[in-house]
């Protein structure tokens, strides 16, 4: 199988393991069939997230068996035995724990597959929504559900400069860590959703133009949302406008990050970092 095709298969492997993943999610969830746990950084997990790992991570050894898998919720490696590898598949059983618990149905499977410390391939699946997002690096983004398969892109203003934008913002971080960070002589609306992933999603489909997450998250945040939104014409950066990598570093968290749409927008002048009284 020539190597095109045989990522293709992966990435249609993928998607139908998320679909998989998200329909035993939605069984635990709509019947309340699962226990909620404290992690050690106080961070909830609960037993559907296990449940969600356990599926994914065999169905993908199943799928490419020499391809280690990284899941939010297994075992992670030291960096020095992570590097051995030239490409492993990266997934977050339930992004949006919190919004699974708060059963606002606002939570994404998530796998993307990383290459030389930067995704390849990423789906997101939506369960409540039915909705299946993926694309493949230089091959598009894309949006599936009962209408059938759409094209993903940014949505693009008429007159970037200046025209009012759309700030995806979460429900459970405090909108203050955010707001302090925006240009208040922008004119801009707030549009509240779930997880990281699925906020990526209304970014890249044209529903809002950015997002600014502050505070602690793992690269299985972002690392299939980093190819969505870059094939649908936007892109992921840190605070300092400088892209994400993977598998690079000793912990597997990321900085503070911007998920931003339309690239003719002078987003540095949107985004102004907190400074202090003392700093002003």
């Amino acid at each position: 199988m020539a190597a095109t095709e045989q990522l293709h298969a992966w990435l249609e492997g993928a998607a139908s393991i998320a679909q998989r993943a998200g329909d035993l999610v939605m069984e635990l969830y709509e019947e309340q069939a699962y226990a909620t746990f404290e992690k050690a950084d106080d961070s909830p997990v609960t037993s559907a997230d296990y449940a969600a790992h356990q599926l994914i991570t065999e169905q993908l050894n199943k799928l490419t068996p020499d391809i280690p898998v990284l899941s939010e919720e297994g075992a992670h490696l030291t960096l020095a035995e992570r590097q051995q590898w030239p490409r492993y598949w990266l997934i977050d059983p339930i992004d949006g724990t919190q919004e699974f618990i708060a059963r606002s149905g606002d939570f994404t499977v998530v796998i993307a597959l990383v290459e030389q410390h930067q995704p390849r391939f990423g789906v997101i699946y939506w369960p409540a929504g039915d909705k299946l997002y993926l694309a493949e690096r230089g091959k598009g983004a894309y949006r599936r559900d009962i209408s059938g398969e759409q094209r993903l892109r940014v949505r693009k203003l008429a007159v970037p400069e200046t025209d009012p934008i759309i700030l995806a913002i979460s429900r459970r971080q405090p909108r203050e860590r955010v707001m302090q960070r925006m240009n208040p002589d922008r004119d801009l609306s707030t549009l509240p959703a779930g997880s990281c992933s699925l906020k990526a999603c209304l970014i890249a489909e044209g529903q809002a133009d950015c997002f600014l997450r502050v505070g602690p998250t793992g690269e299985w945040d972002t690392a299939a949302a980093d190819v969505i939104v870059g094939e649908a014409g936007g892109s992921i950066v840190s605070e300092q406008f400088k892209p994400l990598t993977y598998n690079e570093e000793t912990e597997l968290g990321n900085p503070n990050f911007m998920i931003l749409g339309d690239p003719g927008v002078p987003w540095k002048d949107v985004f102004i970092r907190h400074r202090s009284h003392r700093e002003a």
